[in-house]
């Protein structure tokens, strides 16, 4: 997202406030930032995506990027109004790449608590078991341990099932929106999910019981 074109008499009102911040202005950085609050809304929720809107407003992630720049405000050297923006823009995308890390962990963790539920019979057990055993740093001792033997143990997996996991865990659709997207009822999708998580947890399983 491109900035927006601003007068000239912006530009240099933007660059006194520059200069206020500069020299210990709390106020000039307030009305810096002010000054960037719609640019900086525009960017984050187009990168958000509708999926993620509703798990961290924009409005927080910006609030996030000024808190951090009123920090750090003494190691910005530009100048201008564009120079300000682009280095707000720099600080949203890194708090944007974190927010998405920590969502896309998360997402992880209850996909991993999931595999023990949701499926009652034969291999119940097994399940209850295993989820045990990947939230246990006995079994990997990292979180990038248990992310990378998921992400093994989804690639194995056939299409669909890979598919329906994506949508139903990363994407957070519910199994309604599922079925739009895969052309199958609400139903079809929930069952076509459970048979995905019986096989990912059976693929899991055998990494542990390999040692992999």
């Amino acid at each position: 997202m491109e900035p927006a074109a601003h007068s000239g008499s912006d530009s240099v009102q933007v660059t006194q406030w520059v200069e206020e911040a500069r020299v210990g202005s709390g106020a000039a950085i307030g009305q810096v930032l002010e000054f960037c609050r719609h640019y900086l809304l525009g960017v984050a929720n187009s990168e958000l995506g509708q999926d993620l809107q509703a798990k961290g407003g924009a409005s927080d992630l910006v609030q996030e990027t000024f808190l951090e720049a009123q920090r750090d405000f003494a190691q910005f050297r530009g100048t201008t109004h564009v120079e300000v923006l682009a280095w707000l823009r720099r600080i949203l995308l890194n708090n944007l790449n974190n927010f998405h890390r920590r969502y896309a962990e998360s997402e992880k963790r209850r996909l991993s608590r999931e595999l023990s539920i949701d499926e009652e019979g034969p291999h119940a057990a097994a399940g209850r078991s295993l989820a045990a055993d990947i939230s246990s740093p006995s079994s990997f001792a990292v979180a990038n341990e248990r992310s990378a033997a998921l992400d093994r143990a989804l690639d194995r997996l056939p299409a669909d099932y890979r598919e329906v996991i994506v949508l139903r865990h990363e994407q957070a659709l519910s199994f309604a929106e599922v079925g739009m997207q895969m052309n199958r009822t609400a139903e079809a999708a929930r069952k076509l999910w459970t048979r995905a998580i019986l096989c990912l947890r059976q693929e899991l399983e055998g990494q542990i019981a390999d040692g992999s």
